[in-house]
């Protein structure tokens, strides 16, 4: 498959702001998604100064910034403060609190009020079920399913995303995030079945060159590699 067969939408996930940016302008970037634990990493401490200071520049692609709250009242505070930074901004919704407990009112309240929302760490068929019933088609929406986790625990993720699509057909304004992606395969995967839109970090979109790469090229390539390598490295025997 060449890049240019790609029909699946190809989001960047990250917190890094050069990077951000750098993918922004990159034209087969679509969107963008971000997390608090991203934010961490990347050393973030002001949530909203980081989010406002990406805002100035990505103001035409879809971006998504999450919640931080347990309590479902204060998420629903949050999620309006988030929304109100942009019309291209997507409320990143946890599919539950970490008491396990549905955020499905909420979602159903926010997707009334037109909120446009990314519901995130779904995993299971039934968590979709609920979601897309709660979203209806009452606001542009992003179902994310951590394809990559499910594969994680040695379960193929690609059934359930096919009954997921298939589910959420009735509503339009509905679109499956393949979250997680662990390999390029994920990609042609996502494509594959039709899915809307794969999540992809900086290492899995270095390799985009490698689609339709020749085989027997890339063999000969890593036979190289270790010789070069072994050569380099001095070994005798």
């Amino acid at each position: 498959m060449k890049f240019s067969d790609l029909t699946v939408k190809i989001f960047a996930d990250g917190a890094d702001k050069a990077s951000m940016l750098d993918m922004y302008a990159k034209p087969f970037i679509k969107g963008l998604t971000t997390n608090p634990t991203l934010m961490k990493k990347a050393g973030i401490t002001d949530y909203e100064a980081f989010a406002r200071e990406i805002l100035a520049t990505i103001k035409d692609k879809s971006i998504s910034f999450e919640v931080f709250s347990d309590d479902f009242e204060d998420m629903a505070r949050q999620a309006m403060k988030i929304a109100a930074w942009g019309d291209n901004v997507y409320v990143k919704i946890p599919v539950t609190n970490t008491k396990g407990q549905s955020a499905a009112p909420l979602i159903q309240e926010l997707a009334q009020a037109k909120v446009q929302l990314n519901v995130t760490a779904i995993t299971t068929l039934e968590q979709v079920t609920a979601v897309s019933a709660a979203l209806k088609n009452h606001a542009p929406s992003y179902i994310s399913v951590f394809a990559g986790r499910i594969a994680d625990t040695g379960v193929d993720p690609l059934p359930l995303m096919q009954e997921s699509l298939a589910m959420m057909a009735e509503y339009p304004q509905q679109e499956m995030i393949w979250a997680s992606p662990r390999e390029l395969l994920n990609i042609v995967q996502a494509h594959d079945i039709g899915c809307h839109i794969i999540t992809v970090t900086s290492d899995i979109i270095k390799k985009l060159n490698l689609l339709d790469k020749d085989l027997t090229a890339y063999s000969l390539e890593t036979v190289k590699m270790f010789y070069d390598d072994a050569v380099a490295a001095g070994f005798k025997l």
